[in-house]
């Protein structure tokens, strides 16, 4: 399976904030936002994928800045990694006023883990990411390490549910 670099699969989304995205106060819902960054992330994995993708984690999503109705918000989602059938992706947010050029505020950043899938369902292998400069590497050695922990932490929820089931069972 060929190498792709994250520039081939990378993906940019934009939507104008209305009423329906938000509150009474006029600040848009968080999850309206977890939303689309959960979609652009979706598609850019997809495209690296060259096919269905599921989503199984979202790290790091943190809300810097509220983004307000009548904002427009625009979402950058980029492979960051690639494991053998997950993907990293790397998403950000920002929010402009669309009647003041350069007046955009980044708001809000996050990293999405994909799982591409068979027609079963069923995991299946992915292609390589090949960075193509030298802030790509760098990202891609820290998603390396983000996955290292997020395997690690898995392995020690597994063996916790394990120790809990086994006590149950003694009692």
């Amino acid at each position: 399976m060929d190498a792709k670099t994250p520039s081939l699969s990378a993906v940019t989304l934009a939507r104008l904030m209305g009423p329906q995205d938000a509150n009474s106060l006029g600040n848009v819902h968080g999850g309206v936002i977890m939303k689309m960054v959960d979609e652009a992330g979706a598609l850019a994995a997809m495209r690296h994928a060259g096919g269905p993708v599921v989503t199984v984690r979202m790290d790091s999503m943190t809300f810097r800045k509220p983004i307000f109705v009548g904002q427009l918000v625009t979402i950058h989602a980029e492979l960051t990694y690639a494991g053998r059938t997950s993907m990293e992706v790397r998403v950000e947010v920002q929010a402009e006023n669309p009647f003041v050029v350069g007046d955009i505020t980044h708001t809000n950043s996050a990293y999405v883990v994909f799982v591409a899938i068979d027609e079963h369902g069923r995991p299946r292998p992915v292609p390589p990411l090949e960075p193509e400069n030298d802030i790509q590497r760098f990202r891609m050695e820290q998603a390396q390490q983000r996955q290292a922990f997020r395997i690690q932490q898995q392995r020690e929820e597994s063996a916790a549910v394990e120790e809990q089931s086994q006590r149950k069972e003694h009692e």
